[in-house]
């Protein structure tokens, strides 16, 4: 559930309806409602101009349609600040430090920033797992996450909350990555896809849990320290993990991972099993592991070895595609135009079936289908929503429910398959930069909607076509479906030449028998 801290910028930096505040020279005390129109001029639907205002107040006769005054006097910039309608959200970051009109760009700067934390955090704590260990960064990265959150509660400007936001972010980008790391490094074959699906779960439904929390606590400070505190707890807890035992074994350390065998089999009441280990065993057992994995494995390796090149060129497209598309669905509610909160539970509820069908799909189909279907259906689902009439809300609203289902879906999959497809000794970097990739999606995103200034339709069909385009990649991706995790770069380069040669021998049984029958006599 980590990751909604993401979503919380729905509500922490929400715009209510706003407009100039008139000068201190206005009398409002006396006639309030009255002086306040005369100095804001109307839009064409007669709402008022939420950054300008009229330089002296006016006051004249309706237009001919009644909708407002017919005023055409000078405006001005809001030289006196703004007045918001608190009737929704009684703070933001926005009614706080006035992100509006021309300062509106400064809203999504903690945002940005806390890509760019993800960005930073998915590579510096993907190298230190497999350096240090899954545990060692799990415990750090809670305790980072519980103190920046409550301290960019208590932020007394922008520059603050947004250097604590970035702080977040590395520490959540490494948390994700390192739970689903040690879940499937712990996990037997047949329940990994179980596991991760379960995992997603946690996500969706921390989407319900911000949904309710944003609409009972809806001052964004309030909320922002509510969403941490709980990390404290997740902290404490987090002593009690157990390291990965292949990362031990990778590191050449047998005392340590008979050790960490034996606890885990007395946990799961199997005391017997954990007594027949010993060194002697796991020598037997571990050899190939503890000669191989000896050696390190740097970020380099992924495109340095062949073995990794064509894993890393197209897991980088499906995470990037992935992550770009949906946010650009997810990350400004207020654009559907209908409740927040309700927008916000019908996006999490759209998960529940999309990603019991893509278990289903990755648990008894494969992996690679479930990642290549949940791609290309977002992404068709995207280009459809884009040359729909804008009158067809409640069309245009499903399609794009449906392309968020589709997009949740296929971040359930490519930390399973990534993890899978990845050797233990460079895994978690493996991961860190697939992660690293997200983000660079998630940053371009909100970039995309500049291009609609010379096309409308011009950001939906982008944002179709990437996803659409990953989805075409996977195809080149190996199955991993009841394959044993890779332990070495070695087991990638055995499998893949194993695979060649059953390809080969595929296609000459046939000659061979239409020579053994004799079918020229």
């Amino acid at each position: 559930m980590a990751f909604n801290d993401l979503l919380q910028q729905n509500f922490s930096a929400a715009i209510p309806a706003h407009h100039c505040r008139p000068p201190p020279s206005a009398n409002l005390s006396e006639h309030s409602a009255e002086e306040l129109w005369a100095w804001l001029p109307r839009d064409a639907q007669g709402k008022p101009e939420s950054c300008r205002r009229f330089s002296s107040p006016q006051r004249g006769p309706p237009w001919p349609n009644g909708t407002g005054l017919n005023r055409t006097g000078a405006t001005e910039a809001c030289l006196d600040g703004w007045l918001y309608d608190h009737s929704t959200f009684p703070a933001t970051i926005v009614t706080e430090w006035d992100l509006v009109c021309s300062h509106r760009v400064l809203r999504q700067l903690g945002q940005s920033l806390y890509m760019l934390g993800v960005l930073v955090g998915a590579s510096l704590f993907g190298n230190l797992a497999d350096r240090l260990g899954r545990r060692k960064v799990l415990i750090w990265v809670y305790l980072q996450t519980a103190v920046s959150g409550t301290c960019c509660a208590f932020s007394s400007n922008l520059s603050t909350y947004c250097v604590f936001r970035f702080l977040i972010g590395t520490a959540l980008a490494g948390m994700a990555l390192n739970t689903i790391t040690l879940n499937t490094e712990w996990m037997p074959i047949h329940t990994r896809a179980t596991v991760a699906a379960l995992i997603g779960y946690a996500y969706s439904l921390g989407q319900f849990i911000l949904a309710g929390c944003a609409y009972a606590v809806p001052h964004w400070r309030w909320l922002q320290l509510l969403v941490s505190l709980p990390f404290f707890i997740f902290f404490l807890y987090s002593w009690f993990f157990i390291e990965s035992a292949r990362w031990h074994a990778s590191t050449g350390r047998l005392d340590v991972t008979l050790q960490a065998l034996k606890k885990v089999a007395w946990i799961n009441g199997k005391q017997e099993e954990g007594e027949k280990l010993s060194m002697e065993v796991l020598q037997i057992k571990l050899h190939k592991e503890m000669t191989l994995g000896k050696s390190r494995h740097t970020t380099l390796d992924l495109v340095r070895l062949p073995t990794l090149r064509c894993l890393f060129c197209c897991l980088s497209l499906v995470w990037f595609a992935t992550s770009f598309a949906y946010y650009g669905l997810v990350m400004d509610l207020q654009y559907f135009g209908t409740n927040i909160y309700l927008t916000q539970v019908i996006f999490g509820a759209v998960d529940l079936p999309a990603k019991l069908i893509n278990f289903l799909i990755t648990n008894y189909i494969g992996r690679r289908p479930a990642q290549m279907a949940s791609l290309l259906l977002a992404g068709i689902s995207i280009l459809v929503n884009a040359l729909l009439p804008k009158d067809w809300g409640i069309m245009r609203t499903s399609l794009a429910v449906l392309g968020k289902g589709c997009l949740a879906a296929s971040f359930n999959c490519v930390f399973l398959y990534t993890g899978e497809l990845y050797p233990t000794v460079i895994r978690q970097t493996g991961l860190g930069v697939g992660s690293m990739m997200a983000r660079v999606g998630s940053i371009m995103s909100p970039l995309v909607n500049m291009t609609g200034e010379l096309y409308p339709a011009l950001p939906s069909l982008i944002y179709g076509a990437v996803p659409i385009a990953g989805g075409a990649v996977t195809f080149f991706l190996p199955e991993t479906l009841n394959m044993p995790l890779p332990e070495s770069v070695e087991d990638l380069k055995a499998r893949s030449h194993r695979k060649k040669k059953e390809e080969a021998e595929e296609q000459t049984i046939p000659l061979q028998t239409l020579g053994k029958n004799g079918l020229q006599g």
